[in-house]
């Protein structure tokens, strides 16, 4: 169950786009998974629309809660724009997970794209489809769960698409 090197996934995106929540909702799940969890923040001028990520690393043992540079394997862009900013960061062979996944119309429920895109990670990771959806409806209220559990399958069912259709 357990992998003995340790996972390193940054989240970025602009204030205001849940950044924080996503991050939240991977370290959560992960733990439940059973690993050892750290996570850090770096808020930037958030409230402004400014930069914002977070550092999620799990493995069996965790050390540190920052990503150490070139370290990153996988980089969650909510915001296409912040790949200039992180880009530096990701390890050989990093997997960049982008918002145009969803086409060039976009995810159609803005204030769900991040739970979106954890639906699209969760395609690339060793977590138990229940554990994510437990967190999901711990995380949001009766009147928000269906609508970011919809998000989240979404998210997961195109990634899975795109693998299918990248090993055909």
């Amino acid at each position: 169950m357990y992998q003995a090197k340790v996972t390193n996934i940054k989240i970025t995106g602009r204030g205001g786009m849940g950044i924080l929540t996503a991050a939240g909702i991977l370290a959560e799940t992960a733990f439940l998974a059973g690993y050892d969890v750290k996570r850090s923040e770096l808020h930037g001028m958030s409230q402004r629309g400014g930069s914002v990520s977070s550092d999620i690393r799990f493995g069996k043992k965790v050390f540190s809660p920052m990503i150490p540079d070139g370290e990153t394997d996988y980089l969650l862009l909510m915001a296409d724009d912040q790949a200039d900013v992180f880009g530096h960061d990701l390890r050989m062979g990093a997997e960049i997970i982008s918002s145009v996944i969803f086409g060039p119309s976009g995810f159609p429920h803005k204030k769900s794209l991040n739970i979106a895109m954890l639906g699209a990670l969760s395609a690339k990771l060793d977590f138990h489809h229940k554990i994510w959806l437990d967190v999901l409806e711990k995380i949001f209220g009766k009147e928000v769960v269906d609508i970011n559990i919809s998000a989240f399958n979404l998210g997961h069912k195109i990634m899975n698409q795109a693998i299918a259709e990248k090993h055909q």
